[in-house]
C-alpha cells in the first residue's frame, strides 16, 4: 500500500522497510502492519489532539511526573507551550507504561521504539499468524470466560504491583492470542500511588471486565475483586501472587454515594461510546 505521510520519515530512516496494510483506526490512533527487516510488527500512529475523541481528563493527568519545572508550570497554566508539553506527556505515557509493564511480566505488546508520534511495537497474532482478535469480538464458553477473567484479574494485579492502573480497561482493549489475553491501549494509564482517582479507576476496570465475562458466566457478576485488590494494595499486602477470594467485607461506615455513582456513570458512558463507535465501524464496512 501507499506509505502514509506520518510513516514516511520512519521508512526514509530505515526503521520500517514496508507498510503492508492498515489494521485499524481508533479513537486515538491509526494502526498499520509493517515489515521491519525480517519481522512483522505494527506501527501505532497517534492522532493529533484535536482529532482524538478520547478526552485528556484532569483525573488521568494527575500524578504524572514532569522533570522540568518550567514545563510543569506551563502545563498547569495551560499556556500554548504547556498544552504542547501536555500532549507530548500524554503520548509518552503509553510508551513508558509498555516498557514498565513488559519488564514486570504483564502481557502487553513488546515496544520497539517511539519516533515522531509513532510507536513501533509487537504485532500480537493468533495461532495462524493473523492479527489477534479483540476480546469483544469473541464468543466464549462459560469455562473460557472464567479462565480469561482470572487471567485478566492476575494482569491487573501485576500492573498495580508495578505501580500502574490501566484506567480504560474493557473488552475493546484486550487482544487474545494463542496463549490468552494481552492488554493494549495504555496512554491513559495512571500512577497508582500519585493519582487520587486510581482506586476508583481500578474498580471501574474490574467492573467493566466482570460485566463482559459475566455475560458468559453469570456467577462472575457476584465477585468483588476490585475493592479487594485495592484494599490489599493500600495496606501494603498486595503481591503479584497474593491469593484473592473475589469477596470484600464492606465497611459499616456510610458509603460515598457520589463516588460510587461516578464509577457507575463512567462505566456506562464508556460502554455507550464504545457501542456507538462499533456501530459506526460496522456501517462503514
Amino acid at each position: 500500500m501507499k506509505t502514509p505521510k506520518r510513516l514516511k520519515p520512519l521508512v526514509d530512516d530505515g526503521l520500517i522497510d514496508e507498510v503492508k496494510s492498515q489494521l485499524m483506526s481508533g479513537k486515538e490512533a491509526q494502526i498499520y502492519v509493517v515489515r521491519c527487516g525480517e519481522s512483522i510488527r505494527c506501527a501505532k500512529v497517534y492522532k493529533e489532539a484535536k482529532q482524538r475523541s478520547f478526552k485528556q481528563a484532569v483525573q488521568y493527568q494527575e500524578g504524572r511526573k514532569v522533570k522540568n519545572s518550567r514545563r510543569a508550570r506551563a502545563m498547569e497554566k495551560r499556556t500554548r507551550y504547556g498544552q504542547k508539553e501536555s500532549e507530548q506527556a500524554w503520548l509518552n505515557a503509553e510508551v513508558d507504561a509498555l516498557y514498565c509493564l513488559a519488564a514486570a511480566g504483564v502481557r502487553v505488546p513488546e515496544p520497539y521504539g517511539f519516533v515522531d508520534g509513532v510507536l513501533l511495537m509487537e504485532l500480537v497474532t493468533d495461532a495462524d499468524g493473523n492479527a489477534a482478535p479483540r476480546l469483544n469480538d469473541l464468543t466464549l464458553t462459560s469455562e473460557q470466560a472464567i479462565d480469561y477473567y482470572g487471567r485478566i484479574i492476575a494482569e491487573i494485579v501485576r500492573m498495580l504491583c508495578a505501580g500502574l492502573v490501566h484506567g480504560d480497561l474493557s473488552p475493546f482493549n484486550v487482544l487474545v492470542d494463542s496463549e490468552g489475553p494481552v492488554i493494549i491501549d495504555l496512554p491513559q494509564a495512571v500512577n497508582a500511588a500519585a493519582n487520587n482517582s486510581a482506586g476508583m479507576m481500578l474498580e471501574r476496570d474490574v467492573v467493566n471486565m466482570a460485566i463482559y465475562f459475566g455475560g458468559f458466566a453469570p456467577e462472575l457478576l457476584k465477585t468483588d475483586y476490585g475493592k479487594e485488590i485495592w484494599a490489599l494494595y493500600e495496606s501494603g499486602k498486595l503481591q503479584h501472587d497474593t491469593p484473592l477470594t473475589g469477596r470484600f467485607k464492606r465497611s459499616t461506615v456510610d458509603a460515598d454515594v457520589d463516588k460510587v455513582m461516578q464509577v457507575i456513570d463512567d462505566a456506562r458512558e464508556q460502554e455507550d461510546e464504545r457501542r456507538e463507535r462499533e456501530l459506526a465501524a460496522r456501517e462503514m464496512e
